[in-house]
This record gives C-alpha cells, structure tokens and sequence, in this order.
C-alpha cells in the first residue's frame, strides 16, 4: 500500500507553498490520503471530519442569516410593531444562548457528535415550523428551537474540531468553521434575493399558495438533512473518549487521526490532562478563593466584545438598515450577497495567517480596523435626511462611503474577531475545564447578541443610526484595550499545554 508521509507541522512559508506540499504528498500516494497507514495517518481524513462538523457553522450562519429578508413578512403576516418586529427577529438567541450554556455540559456527558446529531434534528424541525407558523408566538417557538441548535452548533463545532486537528493545522481547520458559517449567511442572502426576486418581493405568493418568506425558512431543511447524515459517519472526540473511560475506543481514534506511531504519546497526554477528573462541573471554573479563573473572563470578554461591535446588525438587519437610507429592497438584499462575499474574501485571508502570525495580531488588527470604519459609518449617517415621506437619504457621496466604509468592516471582522473568537474559544481552556469554559463563554455570547439585536430597532428610531453605529464604535475601541493586556496567544500549542 502506498504512504503517505506528511511531518508533523506543514512546512513554513506561504499558503501556496502549503498547498503544493499537500498535492505533492497526495499525487505520491493517493490510497494513503484515504486509507493512511500504521504509521501514516490520511491527511483526507481528517480534512473530512472537520468538513463535516463545520456543515454545523453553515446551518449557524444560514438560520442567522434567513431573518434577514423576511422581516418585512413577518411585520405583515402578524401585524408586529416596532418592538414585536424586533423580538420576532431576537428570538431565536434566546434559544442560542441556552444551547450553548447547556451544550458544553451536555456534551461532557453524551459526547460532541451526538450533541451535534441532537442539534441537526433541531435544525430540521425549526426550518419547517419557522416557515409554517401561523402567528407571532408559533414562530418564536419554533426559533427558538432553531436558537438551541445554533447555539449547540456554535460552541461544539469548533471544539470538535479543536479536539481532532494536529496542532499546527487546527487554526486553520477551526477557521474553516467560520468560513462555513459566512458561507451560510451568504447561502440565505443569495437565496433571500433570488426568492423575493422571483416572487417580485419576500411578502408575495411565490409556490403552492405561500409567500417568499416562507420558503425562505423552507431552504435550510436540505442542508439540515445532510448535516444528520453525515455526522453518523464521523468518529466521536477522542478527547471526551478518554474524558469517559472509554479508553479503546479513545486508541482507534486516535490511530486513524495520528498514525500508530503517535497514538501511545497523544493517549499518555490526554489522560495525564485529565487524571483524576471526574466529570467537569461549573465549580470547576472557580480558583482557590471561589472566584472566576482569569481565562473564564478571557473567554467570556472575547465571546461579548465580538457581539458589541454590532456585527450581527448587519447581517440580522442588513436589508432594513439599507433600505432605511434610501435603498429598494432588492438593492438592499444584493447589499447583503456582496457583504457575504467580502465575509468569505476575509476568511480565507485569516486560514492563510492565523497559524502563522498567531490569533492575538489579528484581534488586535480587527479591532482597530473595525473602531476606524464603524466611525465612517457613523460619521456617514450623520449627514442623512429625511425626503417627504419621512424616509432617511444619503447624498451620493455619503452613500457611497458609507457602503465602503460598512463593507470594509465587515471585511476586518471576518479577518479576525469572528474566526479568531472562535478558535480561541475552542482550545484556550484546560481539557477538564473546556466544556463547562464554552458554556459560560457562549451563553455570554449569544446573551450580547440578543442584546445587541434586540435594542437595534430601538435605537434606529431613538438615536437613529448614526447614533447606534457610534456606540459599536466605542465597544470597537474598548476591545483593543483588552485584546492588549488580557488575551495571551496559543498559537501552536497542543490541548493539553493549555493551563489556564
């Protein structure tokens, strides 16, 4: 049987570089890439286990992203005000944030993928009961629902694959998720555009007698079923395997990840990380003096600062907020396509340096760069006007600075605090410590973005935009101080160097 000899860390230089050796090493032998051998581990395989955990991301993105063009709908279908319109939209991170406080310690006791196998159930029945409700309350039920799965999904993608990637690639493999889930949100702007498209707008009829809207919610099904599928064929972290005496199993695992060769040294070090644990608990978070450690600060500032800044705005809100300057509708969705585009752009930028220049850089880059383009914004907004009917207008030029100046921070935060969040979040805490450290540090997460979506339409009609985009300014310029003298790298360390 061919080898497929890959060493332990990727040779340094480029991403090209990265790549070529990989084809190289493939076009060498290419049974081994699938098979691997005792002493060999297939590249492919562990590619295609964490492809498939990040199909979590895409559904995490497309069920954020979905709201978008159905706003309008749901404002007429169930005849919502202001903040009935803004709690509709909120919803579902309500369910988010219990998904993910409660799937860190779930998944201490079930395990990573059956979580995720729960949460594609989820995903499933929240696209269809979301596009079938009848009335406020039905709808936030089934978003809800839709929010568990998101915030199940949120937290132990990542972690699982933190838990299965070799060190030197797991910042890139993490980042994949992040690309999945921009991915995703593109997904449902692309599809958002071309069903309002089509239908002439998202609250008419389009098939079988409902609206756009509706089959809006109705696409995710597909991507959901595949999701269950495929995660029946992925192996369980050896990671939670020895966390639960399941030592055997931890070893095939770990053979098919790593090669014979390694298997007996990863094995001694997962089990050292973890000697004498039981299973983790919240107190386990605390030090000595029953106070917080200092990393579940670490991670739950990250997890908040990455939701103040007011990123999901423009990704819950992307259409109303353009649409609110003067633009059509199916000006305002094509809007949200180029943004999801320019997401992608800046993510497969962030694969190529996060495990070269390390997470902390590109935090502290994104935050200056966010603080800088966030006052463009704000700054733009400043000059808008009211026409006769009561409706904001930009002038060409502030128009046009101020879809730069929004475009190009997104831009910054896809290069860093949206992947780089992630990543940190999935292998900064100590193996006994990680699942109950995620719980904390999602519920966080998801609780700012609740915050921060829920007030959104609030202070669109109190301070206006100009206002509510100088306040995520601020939050901006607030995280570069803490990115400087709280967060601490971990680029290229393994799991069990992590101390806390």
């Amino acid at each position: 049987m061919a080898v497929l000899r890959t060493p332990k860390t990727p040779p340094k230089g480029s991403t090209i570089k990265t790549g070529r050796y990989i084809m190289q090493a493939i076009e060498n032998s290419p049974d081994a890439l699938v098979t691997g051998t005792p002493d060999s581990p297939p590249l492919a395989f562990v590619i295609l286990i964490c492809s498939v955990a990040t199909i979590g991301g895409f559904l995490f993105g497309f069920d954020s992203g979905v709201i978008n063009g159905t706003v309008t709908g749901l404002q007429q279908a169930f005849h919502s005000d202001t903040a009935g319109t803004g709690f509709n939209v909120a919803s579902m991170l309500l369910g988010c944030a219990a998904g993910a406080f409660f799937a860190g310690r779930l998944a201490d006791i079930w395990g990573r993928r059956q979580l995720l196998l729960i949460a594609s159930v989820f995903f499933v029945v929240s696209a269809w009961g979301s596009g079938i409700a009848a009335n406020s309350p039905e709808f936030v039920f089934y978003r809800i629902l839709g929010g568990l799965a998101v915030g199940a999904a949120s937290v132990m993608s990542p972690a699982y694959i933190s838990e299965v990637a070799p060190a030197a690639w797991r910042g890139r493999l993490i980042t994949t998720n992040q690309i999945a889930i921009i991915s995703g949100l593109f997904a449902a702007f692309v599809s958002n555009y071309f069903l309002a498209d089509i239908a002439g707008s998202a609250v008419n009829e389009w098939w079988m007698g409902y609206s756009a809207w509706r089959w809006m919610f109705w696409i995710e099904i597909a991507p959901a079923l595949m999701f269950f599928l495929a995660l029946l064929l992925i192996p369980e972290s050896p990671r939670y395997l020895v966390l639960s005496r399941q030592i055997s199993k931890a070893t095939q695992v770990l053979r098919r990840l790593y090669g014979e060769s390694e298997v007996a040294q990863k094995l001694s070090d997962i089990r050292a990380s973890v000697a004498g644990d039981r299973h983790p608990k919240f107190s386990d978070l605390l030090d000595g003096r029953a106070r917080p450690r200092k990393i579940v600060w670490v991670g739950i500032g990250l997890a908040v600062f990455q939701q103040l800044v007011g990123i999901n705005v423009v990704f819950y809100y992307g259409a109303v907020l353009w649409q609110a300057v003067g633009f059509s509708e199916s000006d305002a969705l094509l809007i949200n396509i180029i943004s999801g585009a320019v997401s992608i752009g800046a993510c497969l930028i962030t694969i190529a340096l996060i495990d070269r220049i390390g997470r902390k850089p590109l935090l502290l880059v994104g935050s200056i760069g966010m603080a800088i383009t966030l006052g463009m914004v704000a700054a733009a907004f400043t000059s808008a006007s009211a026409d006769t009917t009561g409706k904001l207008v930009l002038s060409q030029n502030m128009g046009l600075m101020a879809l730069i100046a929004a475009n190009a921070y997104v831009f910054f935060f896809n290069g860093s605090w949206g992947p780089a969040m992630w990543t940190m979040l999935g292998e900064m805490f100590p193996n006994k410590i990680r699942g109950s450290g995620l719980a904390i540090s999602g519920l966080s997460q998801w609780v700012a973005n609740f915050a921060i979506t829920m007030t959104f339409p609030i202070m669109l009609t109190g301070i206006g935009l100009a206002g509510a985009y100088g306040i995520y300014m601020l939050f901006a310029i607030l995280s570069v101080a803490f990115v400087i003298y709280l967060v601490h790298e971990t680029k290229g360390l393994e799991l069990e160097e992590m101390r806390g």
